[in-house]
């Protein structure tokens, strides 16, 4: 299921290919800056409180990380919530064990033309984005797991 964000947003998402808009957002032990994460597979997941679907895809991130974190993989989940005490709560109830970093405002998922919840960017060691996924599904398990092994080189 797809949660729809940005309803007038343009159409085509980031292509695959081109390199990943940077970011520097605050977190909660400091700025997360994209070209901090240069030499790692960076799996980057959108997500609000209020998105059912993102309640299943961070247990299965918490996986990846744990999985994939030694062979160079980084999750790296932005909150959209216009009030930080929306994502506290969410968290409290789902916690992340990979970075969160924190976008009230918007701006990245603009860059990164978001159309809804959850939407995920797989960004190579190079900072350029390998695959694009909207929406999560336990369908999308496997798919998206081969794309992360893919990148980075290993067999899961």
């Amino acid at each position: 299921m797809l949660v729809s964000l940005f309803p007038l947003a343009r159409a085509a998402s980031i292509d695959a290919g081109s390199m990943a808009p940077a970011f520097d957002l605050p977190g909660a032990q400091g700025n997360i800056k994209l070209g901090d994460y240069r030499g790692k597979t960076v799996y980057l997941d959108f997500w609000a409180s209020w998105c059912g679907p993102c309640k299943q895809s961070f247990p299965w991130m918490n996986d990846m990380q744990a999985k994939y974190g030694a062979r160079g993989l980084q999750v790296i989940a932005v909150n959209l919530d216009a009030k930080a005490e929306d994502a506290r709560t969410f968290l409290a109830s789902v916690p992340a064990q990979f970075t969160i970093a924190y976008d009230p405002a918007g701006a990245s998922a603009q860059q990164y033309r978001i159309k809804g919840m959850p939407s995920s960017v797989l960004i190579g060691p190079d900072g350029k984005v390998i695959s694009v996924h909207a929406g999560f599904n336990p369908g999308a398990r496997a798919e998206l797991e081969r794309q992360i092994t893919t990148a980075l080189g290993v067999t899961p």
